[in-house]
């Protein structure tokens, strides 16, 4: 415990280790939150779903970028009948012949600078019955359109920024109002939410109508179905950002990506750090005691590993079979434990062999384990407590070049994972920057953590670099 003290506060003398610290304790935390507010079955489960993110914007950016970027852009709005809200209103409207409209109210005000990614409206029916029902559209100013008519039975998802019969019929309306065609091909969001003057001709002068706006969805039902049917809908107005990381090509929230892609980094780089050093460290502790045909067995073995093709032999497992991410870190310590660590930790236990104190042990009728484990091993411990904090970043990076190549678990929420999909999808050509940017940067930070950590602890250990 007082070595303990001492090598925290001889530690804490240096600037880049309370740096490397801070990061670290950071990633701990981040972790823990993670590993607490959200199991790991559920977040995958999650994750491959599609009902969850029905919500969610595509490929929004997150929405600090309002921050920086000098106008507002577009946040979701959800209004849902099925929820006691302001901006919802159900009313039974009774007309002749014994029928009745159902009316679905949505109201909400728009104050962005730039128009939504899209528009869609959700119908939900208690029956298979088959309705009639007639959506419209009112602007500010009670400028008012006849969206669509439908007929309904059951679920209906109404996507109206791809309606574009509703189109044609504003084009028409926009041409009889203002006596000029726009000089480009105007698109259903800005049909829905742009100032209906002359600015709307031009692409360069299209400008957001803000203020209050209403749909309506009418439902013609009749007296037999006043208690009988349920009929609900959800309108969303997808917005152009979201949240603190913003969502991919599936609407998923990065944010969850990027939080559990924590946990799994550390847990993957300092399992596969600490285990595959200790275990080269005791195999080379044993070929360098006992020698002879079991030193020429151990050698040979671990030549052979070296020159096996590492990453072509991860390839060809996951290709052959499906594996999971822990599945994947277990082999990944098993092709590395006869790695050039051995021939290292071998040469330094060769010398400590040597050693009087050793021959002294070895008079006194020591046994061999307990040479090995009592006075071999811990000579070398110091000098290994670097290297293991120094290789945790090795593996953390291994395991998102992995994801990239395809190799492992499609089911794990990882920063590689992340990764492979904005690859997949070409984020970086359709200019979704963040998408490739978050989980690099945590990359990164959790690389230079450890390596400034190590580098601090090597100075420590290592009398010659502390000299220098």
């Amino acid at each position: 415990m007082r070595q303990l003290k001492v090598l925290l506060k001889e530690l804490l003398m240096y600037k880049s280790a309370l740096v490397g610290i801070t990061i670290i304790a950071s990633l701990i935390i981040l972790s823990l939150y993670a590993v607490i507010t959200a199991p790991y079955g559920e977040v995958t489960r999650k994750w491959s779903s599609i009902d969850p993110w029905e919500d969610f914007p595509k490929n929004a950016m997150p929405s600090w970028v309002n921050i920086f970027i000098g106008r507002k852009l577009p946040e979701t709005i959800v209004l849902d009948s099925r929820k006691v809200e302001p901006s919802t209103n159900k009313t039974i409207i009774p007309i002749t012949g014994g029928k009745y409209i159902l009316r679905i109210l949505f109201t909400f005000g728009y104050t962005y600078d730039d128009f939504p990614s899209e528009v869609i409206l959700r119908i939900f029916s208690s029956t298979t019955k088959q309705f009639t029902a007639q959506i419209v559209w009112v602007k500010p100013g009670g400028i008012e359109y006849i969206v669509s008519r439908k007929l309904l039975r059951g679920y209906e998802a109404y996507y109206i920024t791809s309606d574009e019969e509703f189109l044609k019929k504003f084009n028409a309306n926009l041409i009889n109002k203002l006596g000029s065609r726009p000089n480009y091909d105007i698109s259903i969001n800005e049909a829905l939410f742009a100032e209906e003057d002359q600015s709307i001709l031009n692409q360069n002068t299209v400008t957001v109508l803000k203020g209050e706006y209403r749909a309506i969805v009418d439902v013609l039902i009749g007296e037999e179905d006043l208690n009988k049917v349920q009929i609900d809908a959800k309108l969303v107005v997808y917005g152009k950002v979201h949240g603190i990381a913003g969502t991919d090509h599936r609407r998923r929230d990065l944010a969850l990506a990027l939080l559990w892609g924590t946990p799994i980094a550390l847990a993957f780089g300092l399992v596969a750090s600490i285990t595959i050093t200790f275990a080269q460290m005791f195999i080379a502790a044993m070929s360098a005691w006992y020698g002879k045909s079991f030193d020429f067995i151990v050698q040979r073995i671990t030549e052979i590993f070296m020159v096996l093709p590492f990453l072509p032999m991860l390839l060809m497992i996951s290709y052959f079979y499906k594996i999971t991410i822990w599945v994947l870190l277990l082999i990944v310590i098993l092709l590395s434990i006869f790695g050039s660590g051995v021939k290292n930790y071998r040469a330094m236990f060769l010398q400590i062999k040597e050693i009087p104190y050793i021959e002294a042990a070895i008079a006194y009728g020591t046994s061999s384990f307990r040479i090995v484990f009592r006075y071999m091993i811990p000579k070398i411990l110091p000098t290994i407590i670097p290297s293991i904090v120094l290789s945790v970043p090795d593996f953390v990076f291994l395991e998102a070049a992995l994801a990239l190549f395809g190799v492992g678990d499609p089911q794990a929420v990882t920063w590689g994972r992340v990764l492979e999909d904005a690859a997949r999808e070409a984020a970086l050509y359709k200019g979704y920057y963040y998408w490739i940017l978050q989980p690099s940067l945590l990359l990164l930070l959790t690389a230079l953590g450890f390596a400034m950590l190590g580098l601090a602890l090597d100075k420590i250990f290592n009398p010659r670099l502390r000299e220098m």
